[in-house]
C-alpha cells in the first residue's frame, strides 16, 4: 500500500464518516472520529455487502457509497450499545 492509497482511504473515510454522521444524527465523533468510522465502515461494507449479494460497482463514488453504508451500520450499532 502506497502513501497515495493511504491518503485516498483517509479522504474516502472522512467523506463517508461525515455523510454517515449527517444521516444518523447525534452520533458524530468529530472529524478524526468520523474518519475512523468511515474507514471501519468501508471495511464492514466490503465484507458484508458482497455476502448479501449487493454489488455497487467500482470507482471512487462506489467506494464512498459502500463506506457510507458501512459507517451508517456502524453508527447505528454504536448508538444501540450506548443506549443499553
Amino acid at each position: 500500500m502506497t502513501l497515495v492509497d493511504i491518503i485516498i482511504w483517509l479522504i474516502i473515510g472522512g467523506v463517508a464518516g461525515w455523510l454517515a454522521g449527517l444521516i444518523v444524527k447525534g452520533f458524530g465523533f468529530g472529524i478524526l472520529g468520523n474518519i475512523v468510522v468511515g474507514i471501519v465502515g468501508a471495511i464492514i461494507a466490503g465484507w458484508l455487502l458482497p455476502r448479501l449479494g449487493i454489488l455497487i460497482g467500482g470507482g471512487v463514488i462506489a467506494a464512498i457509497i459502500n463506506a457510507v453504508i458501512g459507517a451508517v451500520i456502524l453508527l447505528l450499532i454504536i448508538g444501540l450499545i450506548r443506549r443499553a
